[in-house]
């Protein structure tokens, strides 16, 4: 069973957010939280959120199965570019600097272990 869980338009650049992103990979859901939480980047914050509606979501939509957040794990997670706000910064003689204040979207997909004998 998969889940998805998006968040758009986030204020970070995609550079930062992945530096984070790439910590938690691939890992346990319970154990990716943990470990964000602790994290000094400001990104974190943002991931940790996106990651436990992701695992919310697995769960809600699967009633009839009785899923354990310790036996979800993160399938895929990415960051791709966002648009990006242009501002102008006064610069000398007159002239103008552009700014660009970028955004990114990230995405989790998280699905459970498949244990031996259980099919999907």
């Amino acid at each position: 069973m998969e889940a998805r869980a998006t968040y758009r338009f986030i204020p970070s650049s995609p550079r930062k957010m992945r530096l984070v992103v790439d910590l938690v990979r691939g890992m346990n859901a319970v154990k990716a939280m943990e470990s964000l939480q602790f994290q000094p980047k400001h990104a974190s914050n943002d991931a940790l959120k996106v990651i436990k509606s992701a695992v919310s979501n697995l769960i809600n939509n699967n009633e009839e199965s009785r899923i354990q957040p310790e036996e979800v794990f993160i399938k895929e997670i990415f960051v791709n570019n966002g648009p990006s706000m242009k501002r102008v910064l006064p610069a000398p003689m007159g002239r103008a600097y552009r700014v660009r204040k970028r955004m990114c979207h990230l995405t989790v997909i998280v699905s459970t272990l498949i244990k031996k004998g259980q099919e999907e």
